[in-house]
């Protein structure tokens, strides 16, 4: 009999249900059964992503990564050392001990998928608008406010400058920027500011519109702007070299973002590699976006995620979102004022890089005051071009503090 029991108790022991309950996860001053709550996080996110369509693309593989790295003595993060191990190492099997989203997260830890996201983005992205109206460089440029003043505030809060810096980037509304910043400066952050990038992202639709109407008046909301001039096949194909030239140049640290972002987009413009250019919007994107939301949800581990500054860093992305779209519209404004009432500022909102919700979230703004309205295209050049600052925001601030 008592070799039975013994049995019985080993197998209860090796299952992840015999610790699950326990609270062994410090939050405070207070113990809680961390990866109780994790899993109930990991399944709230799964529903606002499946049932509410935020953002599922990348929410579903995030959460359940969050899911499966805090299922108890399940070990998938788990790695003998720390560290890139050598490829030699590797090929003989030496390094068997990391588990499998160990493996997959190096991608992130190595700086390969936010590249090759950028890349994605390039080739399916026309930056036709930005080079018709070069003026909304400057309303990209302004919405990147959100990045810095969060910087600031969160220097405040007793963050370190890496960890101000990548928590700031979240203002930029691109995720795989937040995602490239932040494994190089402040890793152990990556949970936290992942899901508040990816989650206020998919918020933009209900973060926007009502700092848009509070900072604009009726009479600007529904000024009708003329139609942007057509730009040639020449410019767009000349636009992602010159842009990588100057841009590289004056900011090393932005080129693996900014070149991947400009080849994908020379790639299209050039039409000489359709199939390639397919191949990199379908299913280079959806593969390289799996792998990226598995490994960044396997770093919300109950240790690294219940803690006071998940909630600071929450607090701060939601007004770095908020301060960025202030900044674009207050910066549109003086533009309609210079420019005698033919800039509606409602397209600096697009500013931030969350392409092409920002632009969508003007267009449908402006169609709601004003019918004949149509400024999806006029926004469209804001927000490529934040998707340009984001990123030399993120150079800059590598360069900083690396």
């Amino acid at each position: 009999m008592e070799p039975l029991l013994k049995i019985l108790g080993d197998f209860w022991n090796s299952m992840g249900l015999s610790t699950l309950f326990n609270a062994t996860t410090k939050v405070g001053e207070f113990l809680v059964p961390g990866e109780l709550i994790m899993l109930c996080i990991a399944c709230l996110l799964l529903y606002l992503a499946i049932v509410k369509e935020f953002e599922p693309y990348l929410l579903i593989p995030i959460a359940f990564g969050m899911l499966l790295v805090n299922i108890p003595y399940a070990g998938l993060m788990e790695h003998g050392a720390p560290g890139v191990v050598e490829l030699n190492k590797f090929v003989n099997g030496a390094a068997s001990s990391g588990g499998l989203i160990y493996w997959i997260y190096q991608g992130i830890e190595l700086g390969i998928y936010p590249p090759l996201i950028f890349l994605c983005i390039g080739a399916g992205t026309d930056f036709g608008p930005l080079i018709a109206n070069p003026r909304s460089l400057l309303l990209g440029a302004a919405a990147q406010l959100g990045i810095f003043f969060t910087f600031i505030g969160a220097i405040v809060l007793g963050f370190t400058g890496p960890e101000a810096a990548s928590i700031g980037i979240i203002g930029g509304a691109d995720g795989p920027t937040a995602l490239f910043l932040t494994s190089k400066l402040a890793p152990h952050l990556l949970g936290s500011i992942a899901v508040a990038a990816y989650s206020y992202m998919a918020l933009v639709p209900l973060i926007q519109p009502p700092i848009i109407r509070a900072l604009t008046t009726h009479e600007e909301r529904i000024i009708k702007m003329e139609q942007l001039r057509e730009v040639s096949k020449e410019e767009k194909i000349l636009f992602p070299i010159v842009v990588t030239i100057f841009t590289c140049l004056l900011i090393p640290d932005a080129t693996s973002l900014i070149g991947m972002l400009m080849l994908g987009n020379l790639l299209k413009e050039s039409e000489r590699v359709p199939l390639l250019v397919k191949c990199i919007q379908d299913s280079l994107m959806y593969i390289v976006s799996v792998l990226l939301g598995i490994s960044v949800g396997a770093k919300a581990s109950a240790e690294a995620f219940l803690n006071l500054s998940t909630i600071k860093i929450m607090v701060l992305g939601v007004i770095a979102f908020g301060v960025g779209t202030a900044g674009g519209v207050l910066l549109g404004k003086l533009m309609c004022v210079l420019t005698k009432g033919k800039v509606n500022p409602m397209i600096g909102a697009a500013g931030v890089s969350a392409v092409p919700m920002a632009a969508r979230v003007v267009q449908k703004e402006g169609a709601k005051y004003n019918p004949t309205n149509f400024l999806l295209m006029h926004a469209m050049g804001p927000n490529v071009a934040g998707v340009i600052g984001s990123a030399v925001a993120a150079g800059m601030l590598l360069l900083f503090f690396r």
